[in-house]
């Protein structure tokens, strides 16, 4: 069956497609989502997030984190231009490792409403100690294969 052609940038809500500014902030973030091809089919999408950055909400000292987050789609997928811009926001944004990983799954779910989504935040260390933070929906539907997210734990030198 012939798809329908995307819509022109100049019709589209999307931020895909056009020059948009850099949100202030996490809450004037806009997430968008696209229809999911494949909507009757369970599988899961990756984005990997390997330079994430927030501030400590204390000192004002950048913060930086591997975020991993997978999803099994519903009816949406997440357009990733959007979280791109989603992500960038928290550069300016004073949060714990803890509130910056579950407040992104959270955000995430509301906009999307996938059948399952967990996110992985491995964040650097700071005063000598990583925090790791894993958030997830619940369960994953049974029969997906749901990969390692593969980020091994800090190390350090040695």
């Amino acid at each position: 069956m012939p798809r329908k052609p995307p819509s022109s940038p100049k019709s589209s809500p999307l931020q895909l497609g056009r020059a948009v500014a850099w949100p202030d902030s996490p809450e004037q973030a806009k997430l968008d989502r696209v229809p999911n091809p494949q909507k009757g089919t369970n599988y899961v999408a990756r984005f990997t997030a390997p330079e994430f950055t927030a501030l400590c909400p204390v000192t004002g000292q950048p913060d930086f984190a591997h975020l991993v987050i997978d999803y099994v789609p519903g009816s949406w997928l997440l357009e990733s231009k959007s979280l791109k811009l989603y992500l960038a926001s928290f550069r300016n944004h004073g949060a714990f490792h803890e509130d910056c990983t579950v407040a992104i799954g959270k955000r995430i779910v509301a906009a999307i409403k996938p059948k399952w989504l967990r996110i992985g935040g491995y964040w650097f260390p700071r005063g000598g100690i990583p925090i790791d933070v894993f958030w997830q929906t619940g369960a994953a539907p049974r029969g997906v294969w749901i990969p390692d997210q593969d980020v091994p734990s800090y190390r350090g030198r040695g």
